[in-house]
Order: C-alpha cells, then sequence, then structure tokens
C-alpha cells in the first residue's frame, strides 16, 4: 500500500452492515451518540467526512429507554407550526405514551450533522417499540 495517497472511500465501495441495538435500561443520550456514530461510520478506520460510509442500526425495545434525572418530567419537545398560537409542547412522559419510537428518532437525528448526508445518514436508523423487528434476514446473527 502506497501512504503517499490519500484514501477517500467511494460510495460504491462501502458494504454496511446491521447493527441491534437493544434499548432496554439504557441511558438515552449515551445510547444515541453511539447509535450517532455508528450510522455516521465514524467507528470504523475508514471514515470519511464526506461520504455515507456507515452501517444500519435496528434499535428494539424504544419504550424502555431511560433517562437520569427529572428528565422525563423536566425535558419538554417543542414544535412550532409557523402560525400564530402555533407553538406545542410537549415532556417526555408523554411523548412516551404516544409515540415511545420518537424519543430515541429524535435524540439520534439531532446528534448527525446537518448538511446533505442527514437524510441518508437518518433512513438507516430503524426504531421498534417491541422486542420483533421484520429485518431478521439482513442482520447476521
Amino acid at each position: 500500500m502506497v501512504m503517499n495517497k490519500a484514501f477517500y472511500l467511494k460510495k460504491e465501495d462501502r458494504q454496511p452492515k446491521w447493527h441491534v441495538i437493544d434499548a432496554q435500561g439504557k441511558v438515552l443520550g449515551r445510547m444515541a451518540t453511539q447509535i450517532a456514530d455508528i450510522l455516521r461510520g465514524k467507528n470504523k478506520p475508514y471514515y470519511t467526512p464526506h461520504t455515507d460510509c456507515g452501517d444500519y442500526v435496528v434499535v428494539i425495545n424504544a419504550d424502555k429507554v431511560h433517562m437520569t434525572g427529572n428528565k422525563w418530567k423536566d425535558k419538554e419537545y417543542v414544535s412550532y407550526s409557523g402560525w400564530m398560537s402555533g407553538k406545542k409542547v410537549c415532556h417526555a412522559q408523554d411523548m412516551l405514551k404516544k409515540h415511545p419510537t420518537k424519543i430515541v428518532e429524535l435524540a439520534v437525528r439531532r446528534m448527525l450533522p446537518k448538511n446533505t448526508l442527514n437524510a441518508d445518514i437518518y433512513r438507516k436508523l430503524k426504531v421498534y417499540v417491541g422486542a420483533e423487528h421484520p429485518h431478521k434476514a439482513q442482520v447476521a446473527v
């Protein structure tokens, strides 16, 4: 191998793998950083920032995720429609009851870079409430 040349991973040369992460009892923020690194490919020695070289991630048991401190009551998810009085605030415990997968999805999405690769990277995240998922064929045991 010639060491005088820089290495850039091409999109057609990547070989993504599938990872299954069980969220039961794990702290949300720490788990989300690990997932974001796997999705981007930062856990690989040939990481290239301008190329999508990450793997697919399947998160199971998203409804059993853990938050430290009083975040279940204090953490707010805010959305704004753009209209007058269009601000909606939802606390974490309410979000867990209505959309249990959205807590993990938002935590990971907000840790991804805000660039053109964002949509491609985020599309590789699959989050499910129970222990069953439809990606058993892709995940090598």
